[in-house]
């Protein structure tokens, strides 16, 4: 150990305490002691100590006392309690005073030292057990890679890496970093596994995996089918790594009936996978059979206003005579206004909810310098989010819809990957804008550097134009093109984009919960 933490243990009955203090020094700790809370709260004020062991019943200034009079010194300093007193509102009010553990006379060696390591060395041991941990995972997660060639071996994949994302990062680990490599190549192969088999799930639909326009039918439909009252939540471009932060909130007032991933449809964009969604269809579906509630690329009408009408026409399909409601939320406002109605809809055997402030965060990422050195990293736009989640009227909403005994199902229609790649590409003016994906005539790029469907109709998408055709960005490349290149490089690289082909896009969560 290179630095000797500093201990203070306070015990009108120190002497009988020597041993301890003795075992503490021999393990590294330079141990101080007094016999009081006076001569505690003195020492606290001139000297820096890592951790205080306080006593609860001593003579004169009682321990629950001096507790409260070292946080007033310094806020930050763990005490550990330790008292002979079981009672239960003793122990309620230690722990309203903020100490960092409790334990119960007699005590015994190990308990300290475990109590030490889970305060001083918390990190150090977690570092180096994660180190360990996902050095022997390393090698089988790249197996895993190079062996996948299934929808669901591809949802295992992903689901390790996120585990490992966060998890180095909460032990800020130095094998981060190569976390990020394997990342990558897991994105690379990805690539190429859905290149070979994306049309096959449209020329092939029995044998596909569960994408956008599955939802209902195979997942909506047959809670409904079974009684129960349904709260369909999408947020909207809502990463799994997201979610599994999220899921540490929601776990105190919900259960977790099924947490699983699906695939969003190409391109992984709100127009063409939340359109699915709620149709039941796909894009060229929707464009065929409600023509006045699709939207063209070149269209400047918002992309997304009529999905109300395609849940309606969806049902209407099914023969599903149920009321329901839908509710787009776009501010704190909608979502406080939406708090005060839940109890009220009730009533309804289905009602649906967007969500869609992640969608707006990763775009304002984009425009605004200040967002941007905010989120400059994937685990900072992963706490915004869970931040927003946590104080937005959004944590309001799903506390009101535990207590209300709904089954809710959330999900998203896409996610996001942060882009620092540019490939480039030459279109005319008729070629859609978005980064990661292009629809037009005419383009010109590299081959090997996109995913492209010159048939659109086999993947059940719309043409503009008789030869348009689709390309789509992956792993972290974004599309570029050539006029004022650097400058569009610049403004773009390093920031979160949705589209194209991804792990991060196109694995997206799905879950069902209950109230508690």
């Amino acid at each position: 150990m290179d630095k000797r933490e500093k201990i203070l243990w306070v015990d009108d009955e120190i002497d009988l305490l020597r041993p301890y203090l003795l075992f503490l020094n021999e393990k590294g700790y330079d141990v101080f002691s007094a016999t009081n809370g006076v001569d505690a709260l003195e020492m606290v004020e001139n000297q820096n100590f890592d951790i205080m062991f306080l006593d609860e019943n001593m003579p004169g200034i009682s321990g629950l006392e001096t507790l409260a009079q070292v946080k007033k010194i310094n806020p930050i300093l763990p005490v550990v309690m330790i008292t002979k007193n079981e009672a239960e509102d003793i122990m309620n009010m230690a722990i309203g005073n903020q100490i960092a553990d409790y334990l119960t006379k007699p005590v015994n060696p190990s308990q300290i030292l475990l109590t030490l390591k889970k305060f001083l060395h918390k990190r150090e041991i977690l570092n180096e057990q994660t180190t360990s941990s996902y050095s022997m995972e390393f090698s089988q997660i790249g197996m895993q890679i190079s062996e996948s060639f299934t929808a669901e071996q591809w949802f295992e994949i992903y689901r390790r890496l996120v585990f490992w994302d966060i998890r180095l990062n909460e032990a800020q680990n130095e094998m981060y970093n190569l976390l990020l490599s394997q990342k990558t190549e897991a994105n690379t192969v990805f690539a190429k596994y859905i290149a070979k088999n994306y049309l096959s799930w449209f020329s092939n639909p029995e044998n596909r995996p569960l994408i956008s326009p599955d939802l209902f039918k195979k997942r909506i439909f047959p809670l409904l089918d079974n009684g129960e009252k349904v709260f369909f939540v999408v947020i909207d471009n809502f990463r799994f790594d997201q979610w599994k932060l999220v899921q540490e909130l929601l776990c105190e007032f919900f259960t977790f009936d099924s947490e699983e991933l699906y695939y969003s449809i190409l391109p992984t964009t709100t127009q063409y996978a939340r359109n699915a969604i709620f149709s039941g269809l796909m894009p060229l579906q929707i464009k065929e059979m409600f023509p006045q509630f699709w939207i063209d690329e070149e269209d400047e009408e918002g992309k997304n206003n009529f999905e109300e009408q395609l849940v309606a026409s969806l049902l209407e399909r099914y023969r599903r005579k149920i009321p329901f409601s839908y509710h787009k939320i776009n501010n704190s406002n909608d979502g406080e206004k939406l708090v005060e109605k839940i109890h009220s809809l009730k009533s309804n055997q289905l009602n649906i909810c967007v969500l869609n402030f992640i969608d707006m965060l990763s775009h304002a990422r984009t425009e605004s310098k200040m967002l941007r050195e905010l989120a400059h990293t994937e685990t900072a736009y992963r706490a915004l989010a869970l931040s927003w989640f946590k104080h937005s009227s959004t944590y309001k909403i799903f506390r009101e819809l535990a207590e209300n005994s709904f089954k809710v199902v959330v999900t998203t229609d896409h996610g996001s990957i942060r882009v620092d790649k540019p490939r480039t590409v030459v279109g005319d003016k008729g070629t859609s804008v978005n980064l990661r994906y292009k629809v037009g005539k005419s383009m010109n790029y590299n081959k090997k550097e996109v995913f492209e469907i010159t048939q659109p109709a086999k993947a059940m998408l719309p043409s503009p134009n008789i030869s348009s055709a689709y390309i789509f960005a992956q792993n972290s490349d974004f599309l570029a093109y050539p006029n004022n290149f650097n400058y569009y490089v610049n403004y773009y690289k390093d920031t979160f984009q949705h589209g194209g082909v991804s792990m991060e896009e196109m694995c997206v969560p799905l879950v069902v919960m209950s109230g508690k």
